[in-house]
């Protein structure tokens, strides 16, 4: 069965109130694709989602409940760190480092993501390629839930 890591703007995305395309699709893959996948999540989505205002976070915390979490392996952290030493990541953005880091390390096969700038970005991912493959680390696809739509819909 193939793996995902759900960072942490897919879970957002499913209670969306402005963004109606991104939040159907989201609840449509959620709901009906989801199962067909191992999923995981970190205790860094887990804290982000908690960092979220009331009534969202009590709904997003429970549209999680049940994914596995990843364990955030020191490697895992020493990788972060060397996308932000080559600038693949800036230091602000040490979350998204981690999310690609984590996934990366734990072999999870695509990272999905709606988060366009930092994530689901090609010139980054050809950067993040090219250093994993240097450093020996697996390199994860980072994709939208689009991507991962059954034809079928």
């Amino acid at each position: 069965m193939v793996s995902i890591y759900l960072e942490t703007s897919v879970i957002g995305a499913y209670l969306d109130r402005g963004e109606s395309f991104r939040r159907d699709l989201t609840i449509r893959w959620w709901e009906h694709e989801l199962n067909h996948y191992r999923a995981y999540i970190s205790p860094l989505v887990s804290r982000e989602l908690e960092r979220t205002r009331e009534p969202y976070r009590k709904s997003y915390l429970e549209l999680i409940r049940n994914l596995p979490q990843l364990e955030v392996a020191e490697e895992a952290a020493i990788l972060a760190d060397g996308y932000l030493s080559r600038g693949i990541f800036q230091r602000k953005y040490i979350g998204d480092a981690l999310h690609v880091s984590l996934a990366s390390f734990h072999k999870i096969d695509y990272l999905v993501t709606w988060n366009f700038g930092y994530l689901a970005n090609v010139h980054r991912q050809a950067r993040i390629k090219l250093f994993n493959a240097a450093a020996g680390f697996f390199v994860p696809e980072i994709v939208t839930p689009e991507f991962l739509v059954s034809a079928e819909y």
